[in-house]
């Protein structure tokens, strides 16, 4: 059951990665001067209240099967699958919010660049830990009963 909470956290995260990286994140540049700032506040906050629940909960699942992986998942996986997840934590905490904290200032095209090609690998380190989810889905699915 866990690994199935995990997995859906994983995933729910992955289609909201590529939703802000294909289509909110291209869309900041059209917003327009005078009302960007407080377009960028309202995107951190509602974005926030939205991904930082899923983080943390797959963050504590990730953790979780670490210490008890199941029988059919590989130890070394479920390693990197909680490395994967510290490394999208580290971009978030290193590269993402303080793009969006300078944009909370205004518009500024450099840092919208920066935002959207640096949130590439979030959005690749996602996929990649989707993949790997996804193949732990498919090795209980031939575990025996």
């Amino acid at each position: 059951m866990l690994l199935v909470v995990h997995a859906a956290l994983t995933w729910g995260l992955v289609g909201l990665i590529l939703t802000v990286q294909l289509v909110h994140y291209p869309l900041f540049s059209r917003v327009g001067t005078a009302g960007y700032a407080a377009y960028q506040q309202a995107h951190v906050t509602r974005v926030t209240w939205l991904a930082a629940p899923l983080m943390l909960a797959e963050l504590a699942t990730g953790a979780a099967l670490v210490v008890g992986p199941p029988p059919f998942v590989p130890a070394a996986s479920a390693g990197l699958g909680l490395a994967l997840i510290a490394l999208i934590w580290l971009s978030t905490a290193l590269v993402q919010s303080p793009a969006h904290h300078r944009l909370a200032a205004g518009f500024d095209a450099a840092w919208h660049a920066r935002l959207v090609t640096t949130n590439w690998g979030r959005t690749l380190l996602w996929l990649t830990r989707g993949v790997l989810v996804g193949w732990w889905l498919l090795l209980a699915g031939e575990a025996p009963r």
